[in-house]
């Protein structure tokens, strides 16, 4: 992308309304704009973004056998009062009429409509386990959102439920979900540590959140200190082992980690002082096991071996795919802007033109895109007719994990500059190092197969 032809409304001056980093961020690098209270439009860059971070769930559901559909986000009451859940929900739940008069709402959760999905398409518990997702908009009427993205009222949300026949089986099944989640959150340069938590209104009382640490974080954390040493990594694992996963579970939930919601003194003091940590954590995901609540309110039942009809063992699965990109930059910036994970980023990398109009700078930078795009990398080239400063903070503020500096001065000498953004180091190079050092740093994320097949093509065939 062309930054000229773009559309990137970035502030110079920090907007009064946002008290957090992150909704300083994104309103400044031109992200989000709120629309009422807790609502907001997606403009390009953080659409972009937004879209990264979903096609990566939609990855590790699909690696841990989940099937991905669609619900809407517009339900019938009666369904929550088949469960129980209409009056008891509470205020935060947006209750609203239609031109019939019947009481309708708009989706808070889903338990209800799956399982009325699942009691009208499966009678055996030979369709046995399930496992359905979708990542979908929701809405709940927060008294009071703040913090951007961070508890805005609407906000986009992979939500999964899973069908058993058995607790054993629907234990399984939520310990394959934390595995999943584990490298979903890798994936995206964050360590979110799984703490045993409150089940809430969804009820049931097997249940982990997943918060990343942060000094803006809404709950307050107690943790043993070992948890952060804790990587996933690339470990290979199949989803179908009740034993691998069991294992995984037990590795990074023994080590006390609690919200305050749950959190237990007398079990924290059981660990050694100098590991005792409190924080703050952002809340990212929360799983849960609730067992029949639903399937026998609801006559979700199926026929099991011996003829009988049981209700089924469920549980549901939730991350914060909106909220994740607060999560993110709360726990990757600086004082100039952003700094994307190279899992997440909008743009691979970034080119600045030194002196546009300089028919040599201009043939360089021109070489360097087409370069990066044949490698199946997505570049943002900044070619307006701007001073160098005001290219240079508008990259940083972005948070493009990788900068290509290019020049008249430089290309005399035959080189370019490459800049981390995380670290701020800079080395000089020949453009066409600078391209293979972009390819072989994306090779391991989500265009690596592409990349690899395209490693062949010479940066000098667009010289």
């Amino acid at each position: 992308m062309r930054l000229s032809r773009y559309f990137l409304p970035v502030l110079k001056e920090n907007p009064s309304e946002a008290q957090i980093v992150s909704h300083r961020l994104m309103l400044r690098a031109g992200m989000i704009k709120q629309s009422s209270a807790g609502i907001y439009s997606w403009l390009p860059l953080g659409f972009k973004v937004l879209r990264k971070i979903e096609n990566i769930v939609h990855e590790e559901q699909a690696r841990a056998g989940h099937h991905a559909m669609l619900m809407p986000t517009i339900q019938s009451a009666d369904l929550w009062r088949e469960s129980g859940r209409y009056d008891a929900y509470g205020e935060e739940m947006l209750r609203i009429k239609d031109r019939g008069g019947r009481d309708m709402l708009f989706t808070p959760t889903a338990e209800e409509l799956i399982t009325d999905i699942f009691r009208a398409h499966v009678s055996s518990y030979k369709d046995l386990p399930l496992t359905m997702y979708q990542i979908q908009w929701k809405f709940r009427d927060e008294i009071r959102p703040r913090f951007g993205v961070m508890r805005g009222r609407e906000f986009l949300m992979k939500d999964g439920y899973n069908f058993d026949l058995t607790k054993e089986d629907a234990l399984h099944a939520y310990n394959r979900h934390l595995v999943s989640y584990l490298r979903t959150y890798e994936r995206m340069g964050l360590r979110a540590i799984p703490m045993r938590a409150d089940s809430g209104p969804i009820g049931g009382d097997d249940t982990h959140e997943f918060l990343v640490l942060a000094d803006t974080g809404e709950s307050e954390v107690f943790y043993d200190s070992a948890v952060t040493d804790l990587t996933f990594g690339d470990r290979e694992i199949d989803y179908d082992s009740v034993e691998q996963c069991a294992a995984i579970m037990e590795e990074f939930t023994s080590k006390y980690a609690r919200t305050d919601e749950t959190h237990d003194e007398a079990l924290f003091g059981e660990v050694p002082e100098e590991r005792r940590r409190t924080a703050r954590g952002i809340e990212v995901g929360q799983i849960f096991y609730f067992g029949t609540k639903y399937s026998e309110a609801m006559g979700a039942t199926v026929q099991g071996p011996d003829g009988k009809n049981v209700p089924v063992h469920m549980g549901s699965h939730g991350i914060g795919v909106s909220r994740l990109l607060g999560a993110i930059i709360e726990a990757s910036h600086d004082d100039n802007g952003i700094i994307w994970p190279e899992g997440v980023t909008p743009f691979h990398a970034g080119i600045v033109n030194l002196k546009q109009g300089d028919a040599e700078a201009d043939a360089a930078c021109e070489a360097l895109y087409a370069s990066l795009t044949a490698l199946g990398l997505e570049p943002l080239y900044d070619d307006r007719n701007e001073r160098a400063g005001g290219k240079f903070a508008t990259m940083d503020l972005i948070g493009l994990p990788w900068r290509i500096t290019v020049g008249p001065r430089g290309l005399k000498n035959g080189v370019v500059e490459l800049t981390s953004r995380r670290t701020g180091e800079s080395e000089e190079m020949p453009p066409e190092q600078a391209v293979e050092r972009i390819r072989d740093i994306y090779a391991g994320h989500k265009h690596g197969q592409h990349v690899e097949m395209m490693a062949n093509r010479s940066f000098h065939t667009y010289i």
